[in-house]
C-alpha cells in the first residue's frame, strides 16, 4: 500500500533539527500559508501545536472549510485522503504515510466489491474510517458522530450494508432497530479492552463514570453511562458533575480532557494483556519531528486518481448535507 509514496518519504534525508520546533513549524505555517489538522488521538505536542484539533466529523468539516493553501495532516492516512478529496487543489501531506488503520485495511476494495455486489439492492452507508476506494463504492459517508442521525434519515423500507465496523454497525443497529448488513471489520484498539478489568476499576473507583467509543465491542458498551463519538466523549467529560471517568477510547483524548477539565481525574480503560495496545500504534508513528520534515520539504504527499476522488466526494457531501 502506498508504495511509491513510501519510497518518496524514505529518500528524503533529514538534516539537522532547529532547536525549537514549535517556534519552526509556526514559521513553517506563515510560509506556506498552511494549517495543521490534529486527531484527538496524537502526541499532546501534535495536538499543542495543531490549528484545529477534533474527531473525524470535525476534522472533514474543517478540511472543507480551510483557506489554506496546504493542509498538514496530523493523523491517518484515510482521514489526510478525505482532506484531499475535499481539496483537490490543496498540497496535503501526511507526516508519515505509514500510519494506516486497522479498520480501513479490514475492508480490502476487491472483497468489499464482491460483498456490495451480493446485495444489489443495498444502500452503502460506510464510516468515514475506511479507503478512498471503499468511500468511492458507497452511497453515503457517516462518522461516529452522525451515523444514527444518518441512518434514521434512510427510508425504513431501504436496505442498508453499513461497512466496515462491525461494532459501531451494531450499536447503530440498536439505537435505531433497523436490521443492517454488516461488513466484518474492526479496531485493534478498540476491541482489546477489557471488560473483566473494567469492571474491577469500576469497583476500585465506585464514584467514577465509564465512558466508551461505539467502535467498542458490545461487552464493553455495555458498562458505559455514557457512549459516544470522541467529540462528544470530551464535551460530556466537561459538562458532566462526576469527577472521575473510565475512558474506553484511544488515550490520547486524555490530553484534551484534562485540559479542559484539570479539576477531574480521567483513567484509560486498561486492555486485554499488559501491553499500551490501547494506543494506536498508527496514530503515534506522527511526530513533531517528521511534522516538521513534512513541511519543510514539502512531502510526503497525498494523492489520487480524480476518478477515485469524484466517487468519493459524492457520499461525502452527503454526509456533510445530512449532518448540518
Amino acid at each position: 500500500m502506498f508504495t511509491t509514496a513510501l519510497a518518496q518519504q524514505e529518500k528524503t534525508q533529514p538534516g539537522e533539527l532547529p532547536l525549537d520546533l514549535f517556534a519552526a513549524i509556526e514559521s513553517l505555517k506563515k510560509e506556506l500559508n498552511a494549517v495543521i489538522l490534529a486527531h484527538y488521538y496524537q502526541e499532546p505536542d501534535i495536538q499543542d501545536i495543531a490549528d484545529f484539533i477534533g474527531d473525524s466529523l470535525q476534522l472533514a468539516r474543517a478540511a472543507e472549510k480551510t483557506n489554506a493553501d496546504v493542509i498538514v495532516f496530523a493523523g491517518v492516512h484515510f482521514m489526510a485522503e478525505t482532506a484531499k478529496i475535499l481539496n483537490p487543489d490543496k498540497l496535503v501531506l501526511l507526516p508519515d504515510l505509514n500510519a494506516g488503520c486497522s479498520l480501513a485495511d479490514s475492508c480490502p476494495p476487491e472483497a468489499f466489491a464482491a460483498f456490495k455486489a451480493a446485495h444489489p439492492d443495498h444502500l452503502v452507508v460506510s464510516y468515514i474510517n475506511c479507503s478512498a476506494d471503499i468511500k468511492a463504492m458507497s452511497d453515503i459517508i457517516c462518522t461516529s458522530s452522525n451515523a444514527v442521525k444518518i441512518v434514521q434519515q434512510i427510508p425504513k423500507e431501504q436496505p442498508i450494508i453499513f461497512a466496515p465496523d462491525r461494532n459501531l454497525g451494531r450499536y447503530v443497529m440498536e439505537q435505531t432497530g433497523r436490521d443492517l448488513v454488516l461488513w466484518q471489520g474492526s479496531c485493534v484498539v478498540h476491541e482489546t479492552f477489557s471488560e473483566k478489568k473494567i469492571v474491577q476499576l469500576k469497583i476500585a473507583h465506585p464514584e467514577a463514570e465509564a465512558i466508551a467509543h461505539p467502535e467498542c465491542e458490545s461487552s464493553v458498551l455495555r458498562h458505559a453511562s455514557f457512549i459516544g463519538s470522541t467529540a462528544a466523549l470530551l464535551k460530556y467529560c466537561q459538562n458532566s458533575p462526576t469527577k472521575e471517568f473510565i475512558v474506553a477510547t484511544e488515550p490520547g483524548i486524555i490530553h484534551q480532557m484534562q485540559k479542559l477539565a484539570p479539576e477531574k481525574h480521567f483513567i484509560p480503560a486498561p486492555p486485554i494483556n499488559n501491553c499500551a495496545c490501547n494506543e494506536c500504534p498508527f496514530m503515534r508513528l506522527n511526530t513533531l519531528e517528521k511534522l516538521y520534515w513534512a513541511m519543510k520539504n514539502r512531502t510526503p504527499e497525498i494523492t489520487m486518481s480524480e476518478d477515485i476522488r469524484l466517487a468519493a466526494l459524492r457520499p461525502m457531501q452527503r454526509m456533510l448535507e445530512m449532518s448540518v
